[in-house]
């Protein structure tokens, strides 16, 4: 019991990463049903800003995280007017060419700026272990399950009773009728585009945190398995999201605790395949083009 309850605690640092990537793929699709495979390199390139004020600058955890969520969101909404914005009245083909196509280009572009090789994450606190009964939590699992659950429980309060996330919602369920009601259909797409990537930003700090290293190629399965997450919890509704990543993470997390962790990165995957199978729209998910 004691090693399930440790297992448990690794998982939802785990799948609290997983979910807030999947959040960034849930809204974008909610507001203009995209598949933005490029969230998967935007995680990465969060992982490097954070590295990057903690070497350079020593910032702490707090303002590397800041800096991360700031930078990735920028970087959403520009990969959104260049990649995104000329195709959307295309086929979702098209666009999702372009999103494979910016994911590709994002992470060889870090290869060039930063080199193929793994770099070591600074620690940016001291190490610190609590003892719970028989198992323990380390002060990175509390910051990065703390962390995450303060910014989804925030998203959550952000759409549903903000102007913006108002806007949100109502151009997901009728673009043309929430534009007829005033409201700026690109503004809403730009917020979008910088919400969700900050987020993914921000779990590419924690992660370099949590695995104290980061290297240009980690957003690949990181990505995919957020997506899978987002399946999983109904794509387009953010609960879902949340609760699609903390499942993955619960999951691979229990199969290397039954001794099959080569087979760890499948499980994601595996999960995505019966979902698919036996309910298509998730766990959370109605329609998949009229849920936020």
């Amino acid at each position: 019991m004691n090693d399930l309850m440790q297992q448990l605690v690794n998982g939802l640092a785990l799948g609290s990463i997983y979910a807030l990537i999947a959040l960034g793929y849930t809204m974008v699709y909610g507001i203009i049903a995209l598949i933005n495979f490029a969230y998967g390199e935007i995680y990465m390139f969060g992982a490097f800003t954070g590295l990057a004020l903690a070497v350079s600058y020593g910032a702490n955890v707090y303002i590397a995280l800041l800096g991360a969520v700031l930078f990735t969101g920028l970087l959403g909404v520009v990969i959104e007017r260049i990649a995104y914005k000329p195709l959307r009245r295309s086929s979702r083909l098209s666009a999702l060419i372009s999103a494979i196509g910016v994911s590709i280009f994002l992470s060889t572009l870090m290869v060039l700026l930063k080199g193929p090789n793994t770099q070591g994450f600074p620690k940016l606190f001291q190490d610190r272990i609590y003892h719970i009964g028989n198992f323990q939590i380390t002060i990175y699992q509390i910051v990065i399950i703390g962390v995450s659950a303060l910014l989804m429980l925030g998203l959550q309060l952000f759409v549903t009773y903000t102007k913006v996330g108002r806007a949100m919602r109502a151009t997901a369920q009728d673009q043309d009728a929430a534009s007829l009601m005033g409201v700026n259909i690109d503004q809403v797409v730009a917020i979008t585009f910088a919400v969700g990537s900050g987020l993914a930003g921000a779990a590419g700090v924690l992660a370099g945190i949590y695995f104290n290293a980061v290297q240009p190629y980690m957003g690949l399965m990181a990505g995919l398995k957020a997506f899978a997450a987002a399946v999983l919890g109904g794509i387009g509704s953010i609960p879902g999201a949340m609760l699609g990543g903390l499942a993955i993470g619960l999951t691979e997390i229990l199969g290397v605790t039954v001794n099959l962790s080569q087979y760890k990165d499948a499980f994601a995957f595996a999960i995505l395949i019966l979902v698919l199978l036996i309910r298509p729209s998730g766990i959370m998910g109605r329609k998949l083009n009229k849920k936020v």
